[in-house]
């Protein structure tokens, strides 16, 4: 019986732990999308004053 309880324990930690894996792997994905969609709107941003310190020239 006790062994029994102790696979379970096991069973259930090793079940939680794969869970909270990919939570963190889809959680890193994610942070990495936003990060290169943040770099690109700074690239835009840099791009749109650019042209409009040129225009006021």
């Amino acid at each position: 019986m006790k062994n029994t309880i102790y696979l379970i324990a096991l069973v259930v930690s090793l079940g939680c732990i794969l869970f909270l894996y990919q939570k963190l792997t889809t959680t890193e994905e994610a942070l990495h999308q936003a990060e290169q969609k943040f770099a690109d709107c700074q690239q835009v941003t840099f791009q749109l004053q650019n042209q409009l310190s040129q225009k006021k020239r």
